[in-house]
């Protein structure tokens, strides 16, 4: 590990630590039974401006590197052969174009967060000379060719509706010309949403990209943002008939190798965005009530080997589950005890993300600023 490595890391523990031992809002939870004694909530960790610029440098570093490079393309001919950068003008870096997407979320989100951060100017350059009208117009040119019906679906589309969402909401002067150069290739991503959800009869549940409650989840995120009712009642609809008389949920078979969605957890976090809170105390009675325990566990995802890419995929498991326990507890006060599990996680985690590796630091950045992301919508 190089010395930023682990500089970063100390910084990143020692922030953890601050968060612990000064914080000054300290929640005791209810007994769980009478005579045990009461358990002390943390804090839900919170990005600093330090974090945040250390953070940068991962999607500053990625989002215009165009190799090593993982197409995904399915060919017609050898006419759809090309270079990264010619077939994906905006989103060509960061090893593949999900990735790319979320690098470009990630510099909005820390900017929108901390718009003094170092290097703003040289981020807001680099997101003007991504996202222009040419660029968007080549994009959407490729959505509608004639074997990419499926792209990126919905992962790829969740994050690219992710960041239509955050440069939305973003309140600086750039912000206006972004949305209006992304918006051809916004609309294309929702009407296939809105095309192809009626069409998938079964959920798919695993624990990596093709995760429907994950795309379905930051979908009705963007849904709910732009009063788009139509796209909204789909997606409820779909996600009360996929996942409305789930019980049981096996826990304990998680993780998976490769995972860095829980297909339990990213469940939970569709489906109390999807319910009211009567709906959703009967629903998670059935399909996972040891949440409700103020002793439930859950070991963090460890990983052996970050400089392979499939292994360290549990790092991303671990902000994911961060993100919806986080989200749990901020919307239902009655799961406070599960901040100190998604602390645990990302505590694991974080420290590791600046390191030699490309494997991890191509889109880890993204989960973790999520993650430490205020969770309460």
């Amino acid at each position: 590990m190089n010395r930023l490595a682990i500089l970063f890391s100390l910084m990143i523990i020692g922030a953890c630590n601050t968060s612990e031992t000064n914080s000054n809002k300290v929640i005791e939870a209810p007994l769980v039974q009478e005579g045990i004694s009461k358990i002390v909530i943390e804090k839900p960790l919170k990005l600093t401006k330090d974090q945040a610029s250390n953070l940068a440098e991962l999607p500053l570093a990625c989002i215009h590197t165009e190799y090593p490079n993982k197409l995904g393309q399915t060919i017609g001919s050898k006419e759809d052969l090309g270079e990264p950068k010619v077939l994906h003008p905006a989103f060509y870096g960061c090893f593949d174009w999900h990735s790319a997407v979320h690098g470009h979320w990630s510099l909005v989100k820390l900017l929108k967060s901390f718009p003094e951060m170092e290097k703003a100017a040289e981020i807001k350059a680099k997101l003007i000379e991504s996202i222009s009208k040419e660029h968007i117009e080549a994009e959407v040119l490729y959505f509608k060719g004639k074997h990419n019906t499926s792209y990126e679906r919905t992962y790829g589309w969740a994050w690219l509706l992710k960041l239509a969402e955050e440069i939305h909401t973003w309140e600086d002067p750039i912000a206006k010309d972004l949305e209006q150069n992304l918006q051809p290739l916004t609309d294309v991503i929702v009407q296939r949403y809105i095309e192809f959800l009626p069409k998938l009869k079964y959920p798919i549940r695993v624990g990596e990209h093709t995760n429907t409650a994950f795309g379905l989840s930051f979908a009705l995120d963007y849904a709910n943002t732009f009063d788009n009712d139509k796209l909204k009642n789909i997606i409820i609809t779909r996600a009360k008939g996929f996942y409305g008389k789930d019980a049981d949920c096996p826990i304990g078979w998680e993780p998976s190798g490769y995972d860095f969605l829980s297909p339990c957890f990213e469940e939970v976090d569709l489906m109390r965005k999807v319910l009211d809170k009567t709906s959703f105390d009967l629903w998670i009675s059935d399909f996972m009530p040891q949440l409700k325990k103020q002793d439930f566990k859950i070991k963090v995802g460890e990983v052996s080997d970050r400089s392979d890419g499939k292994l360290v995929h549990l790092d991303g498991l671990n902000f994911s589950r961060a993100w919806v326990l986080y989200g749990l507890a901020n919307q239902y006060p009655e799961y406070e005890h599960l901040i100190n599990i998604a602390n645990q996680h990302v505590k694991y985690s974080l420290p590791n993300l600046v390191g030699d590796s490309y494997e991890g630091g191509h889109w880890l950045g993204s989960f973790a600023i999520y993650a430490l992301d205020d969770q309460s919508k």
